[in-house]
């Protein structure tokens, strides 16, 4: 390779990590404010900035983009070129904190640059570099505290003042004497002395919504017991010790995938998802990077992890179990726990909308708060799938609904575009096979999804059975889009009350309805015909099937008020109220 070559192939890899450079600058220091806003109780600027990082990584890849097509004039690939880039950038990025970040960031340059063909690891990085050996992955980011030094109490006041708010807590002896109470009566702890105990404690405070979360573990001779100290701010009386969380059950919920992404300022990611795994085994890379607001990183180890399956198992892709959609299809691999969705070619008659409408749809979603009851989805570009681990069925399938973004290269089928979620059961399907109580809980559980979902400021739109799964928790969520709106945008009236008998034989409704009208009380017959289901709905949540309900919430919307939704169950709260 001549000097010019050289210089060339440098300035590229140079203009990449640049481009990453500054993404990761502008990210941290967006993260870096959520501490403030949770301060100030600034809940509507919480979510605004939430939505505005999530596009952070994308806008900074635009911009790498036009520069290297400005100053390089890159048009077509030069084999030895780029190959040499890729090693120019692996040097560049020794010893580098977010080195398994910059990776994922060279692959979308690239894969925006050239084709499909292009993809694999001579030229991306499909496989990691060799980041996973360097001691900047075992960075320290944790605190050790040694409480036979100082006493239980001291220890854990000392843990919490390190947070460093500027807010108070308001009762901190009677708060911090709770938690400690609560610290000695976990059994695994309670059996040993002080002198036989450690806590690690994460250097940094974990901000989502209107919770703020300390997190560690603590060393006994049994092994490590993970926590969670959930931290409130309430607007009139300041701050609160909320909750302890000890279960690793507990914990893969509140890092779940219908969650927001938490901002916490760590320069060490690779070092906190290594920390965070050993709490929360549950949880794979993918989903932990994705939490603590690197969702590309989270496609980028999911892809990876999606890969090694597949070499490791030789089962089929198939339809996925439930009702088919009138938009989406998908299918799934019984082996891995997740489902693939594209969108249709042509809609059912019924659904007045574009494949453009359904994008916008999943976006609302990305950019929106989930609050524990919307499956976070991973959206790909240009996926090849072995075509012999395709099922016949599932191929006839996918070439009658979607032959515009389906097509066929040497072995592979490479499908242009689609989203990915974590597979849950259909509620219909989970009902239709559990007991009274469970269908009792699981209709508890719906109603809960709306009225969160509703909280939230999101209207679901199709609240049909099929459309929630029930995840490993029992968690109830929701994950059928196409229909999602704001709540601003229904009108919710109350169905007038037929009189006359041409009124109540009806065929059609007798009463005008405007686009946008929805009235509650049909819920009762579309989505709870089954009588057994709808006792258990209306136990707790006949309000739903009211108009008052919902334009209470709609008003409570327009006055900003931001209701409280913690993704840990109540009897774990601290002081009872």
């Amino acid at each position: 390779m001549n000097d010019y070559n050289l210089t060339q192939t440098h300035a590229i890899a140079k203009t990449i990590l640049n481009g990453f450079e500054r993404h990761i600058f502008l990210f941290s220091e967006l993260t870096r404010s959520a501490k403030e806003r949770f301060e100030k109780c600034q809940w509507q600027e919480i979510q605004n900035a939430a939505s505005e990082r999530t596009d952070y990584f994308d806008k900074r890849v635009t911009e790498t983009l036009q520069t290297i097509k400005q100053d390089f004039g890159i048009e077509l690939l030069e084999i030895k070129l780029w190959q040499n880039v890729k090693s120019c950038y692996i040097q560049l990025l020794q010893n580098h904190p977010q080195s398994e970040l910059a990776e994922s960031f060279y692959n979308s340059v690239f894969c925006h640059l050239f084709e499909r063909k292009y993809y694999h690891n001579d030229f991306i990085f499909v496989e990691a570099s060799n980041i996973e050996d360097q001691p900047i992955s075992a960075a320290k980011i944790y605190t050790r505290y040694n409480p036979a030094e100082k006493g239980l109490s001291k220890t854990i006041t000392d843990i919490i003042r390190k947070a460093s708010f500027s807010a108070r807590f308001i009762q901190p002896k009677k708060e911090f004497s709770s938690l400690v109470k609560a610290f000695i009566k976990k059994p695994e702890l309670a059996k040993y002395s002080l002198k036989e105990l450690k806590l690690d404690i994460l250097n940094f405070t974990f901000y989502r919504n209107k919770g703020a979360y300390i997190i560690g573990r603590v060393i006994s001779p049994s092994g490590e017991t993970p926590f969670i100290v959930s931290i409130i701010n309430n607007e009139e009386t300041g701050l609160h010790l909320d909750a302890l969380l000890t279960d690793p059950e507990n914990m893969a919920v509140v890092f779940g995938f219908a969650r927001s992404y938490f901002f916490v300022d760590c320069f060490y990611p690779q070092a906190l998802v290594n920390f965070l795994q050993r709490l929360i085994p549950h949880k794979t890379r993918a989903d932990l990077y994705s939490a603590i607001g690197f969702h590309k990183q989270g496609k980028t180890q999911f892809y990876r992890d999606f890969l090694n399956h597949l070499d490791n198992s030789d089962d089929q892709f198939k339809l996925a179990d439930g009702i088919k959609g009138m938009v989406m299809s998908v299918f799934t691999l019984p082996s891995y726990p997740y489902v693939f969705k594209i969108i249709k070619d042509k809609f059912a008659p019924s659904k007045k909308m574009t494949k453009k409408d359904v994008k916008s749809k999943y976006r609302l979603v990305k950019l929106h708060d989930r609050v524990g009851r919307m499956a976070d989805t991973m959206e790909y570009s240009e996926v090849a799938f072995p075509k012999e681990r395709f099922s016949q069925e599932l191929l006839d399938e996918l070439m009658l609904v979607a032959p515009s973004i389906i097509r066929f290269e040497d072995n592979f089928i490479i499908i242009q575009h689609l989203y990915i979620e974590r597979r849950m059961t259909p509620l219909n399907i989970y009902l239709a096979n559990a007991n009274d109580e469970e269908i009792e809980e699981a209709m508890f559980g719906y109603g809960e999804a709306i009225k969160q979902l509703i909280a939230a400021n999101i209207f679901p739109g199709d609240m049909l059975l099929k459309n929630f799964g029930v995840t490993r928790h029992g968690r109830v969520i929701f994950y059928d889009y196409d229909e999602i709106t704001y709540m601003n945008e229904v009108n919710f009236r109350v169905k007038p009350e037929a009189i006359t008998e041409e009124q109540i034989y009806a065929a059609e409704p007798w009463y005008s309805v405007a686009p946008g009208d929805m009235f509650p009380e049909e819920l009762a017959t579309f989505a709870l015909a089954n009588l057994k289901y709808r006792k258990a709905f209306l136990i707790h949540h006949s309000e739903l099937l009211e108009a008052s309900y919902r334009q209470q919430r709609q008003k409570n919307i327009q006055e900003g008020i931001f209701e409280d939704v913690y993704p840990y169950p109540k009897e774990l709260k601290l002081l009872q109220s």
